[in-house]
C-alpha cells in the first residue's frame, strides 16, 4: 500500500495501524503527534486507526529546548 508520510511517497504493509507505522519508523508513540488525512489522532487510538491507500500522514516529533 502506498501513503504520503510527511509530504513523500511511502510504503506499507497492507494493513497497517498507525501505531504500527510509528514503531517501524522507531518513533516513541508517547513523543509524536500523527495527522491522518489533516485530522490529528489521538493518542488513544493509534492502535486503532487502519491506515488505507492514498493517506496523507504526518508526524511530528516533540523536541525539548530551554
Amino acid at each position: 500500500m502506498l501513503i504520503k508520510l510527511n509530504g513523500k511517497p511511502h510504503t506499507l504493509a497492507s494493513s497497517a495501524t498507525v501505531l504500527a507505522l510509528a514503531q517501524a519508523l522507531g518513533a516513541n508513540p508517547r513523543q509524536v503527534a500523527i495527522e491522518r488525512n489533516r485530522e490529528i489522532v489521538p493518542k488513544s487510538t493509534y492502535g486503532d486507526v487502519m491506515l488505507a491507500e492514498g493517506d496523507e500522514v504526518e508526524i511530528v516529533t516533540f523536541i525539548g529546548g530551554g
